[in-house]
């Protein structure tokens, strides 16, 4: 074997790192699952109330929202096509 293979990981150390992750699993992923949810629906809710004009929901002054502009125009596109998608039952439960 060459010095720039890897080898598997095998022993305490292998059996460590699978017990790492199996904690993870349970413990912190439905956690992280959430928290990412949570940023979403508050970045969807951010982009509302400073673009809301867009999809026909004036809520703040046009001067603000110019304001705001280049900071949201990344996120433009794939907002309004989340925006005025069909809602469905199973959407909520996923």
């Amino acid at each position: 074997m060459s010095d720039d293979e890897e080898k598997p990981a095998g022993g305490l150390k292998g059996l460590l790192g699978k017990f790492r992750e199996v904690t993870y699993g349970m413990a912190a992923h439905d956690m992280t699952r959430y928290a990412l949810r949570s940023r979403a629906s508050m970045e969807h809710l951010f982009i509302l109330i400073t673009m809301g004009d867009l999809v026909g929901v004036p809520i703040l002054p046009p001067y603000y929202s110019l304001r705001l502009l280049p900071y949201v125009v990344p996120q433009i596109s794939t907002w309004k096509r989340r925006m005025l998608r069909e809602k469905d039952l199973t959407d909520a439960l996923f």
